[in-house]
């Protein structure tokens, strides 16, 4: 009889339970992928239907209803009219979706294994979910969607932080810092991390900390804040941010001096120094940032961390003081407005629109 070893057997178990996990995974993108191209083979259906005038416009809400009612009546759950509206609504936001790039693609059933073969979203390892797209059909302008389409499968967002993102207008917020050109890339590709600008956002929002717009709250209490809701300020500042320390803590010539925030970004390879400030940012608050940056350019980077950057969070700024103060600095350093609620959205949108349009004739 063969000995069982203690390590071979541990080995095992480690084995088979990989295997099983693997499985897992594979079982439940499968059955999402089915589900989702089942959707969308629906709303075709309902769609051509539609079209082929067998039901005129007035009639077609109660067509909808109808078709929900026996569509439960043999299925049970999934069909009610809400649902059935969004899948109808989903085929005609994607009616080639087999060869968007990016989106839902199907190769049908493998001829030797009968498993159901897919790409694009899809992928092992990708969660999205109906639920996802359902978010996704709450998005109005299709450029914005789109950008959310693919930022959902690169940063492998929950339902939960796609909603966030959403509701707090990140597109919007990314795109009125880019010309038109950048605003169409930002839309077909997502956010794509090369530069210290490409983290930056104006205005961040703070709206996760609970804080009333009129409360008077000190830098203390808006910093210990941040560390209850982590979370919530990783998701916000964007990909590839770790945390490092708050207070990190300086001395020169015995005297100690505090950084706020300290985080690291691994996508930039760099420290990333956030100070905040519950005011207007002053031309003193720009030189003691820089003066972190040139601190940690020499006694915190060390082989391979690229330079430094530093970020003055506030709730107010001066653009022209800070055009000035900023000239001659060689380090990177920038200053952005927090808001402890969400704005306007209609606003934000029609400020992305005018910029668009404004470009247009150089690029049309």
């Amino acid at each position: 009889m063969t000995k069982i070893t203690r390590g071979s057997y541990t080995g095992l178990i480690a084995n088979i339970s990989g295997k099983i996990e693997q499985g897992k995974e594979y079982a439940y993108t499968s059955i999402n992928n089915i589900l989702i191209n089942t959707y969308w083979e629906i709303g075709r259906l309902i769609v051509e239907y539609e079209q082929k005038g067998k039901e005129k416009a007035e009639y077609g809400n109660i067509f909808m209803k109808k078709l929900s009612k026996d569509l439960r009546t043999k299925f049970g759950k999934g069909f009610s009219l809400s649902n059935l509206y969004l899948i109808r609504l989903f085929y005609m936001k994607h009616p080639k979706l087999h060869s968007e790039p990016g989106i839902l693609q199907t190769s049908g059933i493998s001829q030797t294994s009968g498993i159901f073969q897919t790409s694009g979203i899809f992928q092992t390892g990708n969660k999205l979910t109906w639920s996802h797209y359902v978010e996704f059909l709450s998005v109005y302008d299709d450029l914005a969607r789109s950008f959310y389409e693919k930022e959902c499968v690169n940063a492998n967002w929950s339902v939960r932080e796609l909603r966030r993102q959403i509701d707090s207008m990140l597109f919007e917020r990314l795109a009125l810092s880019k010309d038109k050109k950048a605003i169409l890339e930002l839309a077909q590709n997502g956010q794509i991390i090369k530069e210290e600008k490409d983290i930056l956002k104006e205005p961040y929002m703070l709206e996760f900390l609970g804080i009333p717009e009129k409360e008077t709250y000190s830098e203390k209490e808006l910093e210990q804040k941040i560390i209850d809701n982590l979370q919530m300020f990783l998701l916000e500042l964007g990909k590839g941010f770790t945390f490092v320390k708050r207070q990190f803590r300086i001395t020169l010539n015995n005297n100690n001096f505090y950084i706020d925030l300290v985080f690291y970004n691994r996508i930039l390879k760099c420290f990333v120094l956030i100070d905040l400030k519950i005011g207007r940012v002053s031309h003193a608050d720009i030189g003691q940032m820089n003066m972190y940056l040139n601190y940690f350019q020499h006694e915190e980077n060390v082989e391979g961390d690229n330079q430094p950057i530093g970020i003055i969070l506030a709730a107010d700024k001066d653009d022209i003081m800070i055009e000035y103060a900023l000239g001659g600095i060689s380090n990177k350093l920038f200053v952005s407005r927090y808001k402890l609620y969400i704005p306007e959205k209609q606003k934000l949108e029609e400020e992305v629109r005018k910029m668009i349009k404004k470009d247009r004739n150089n690029l049309d």
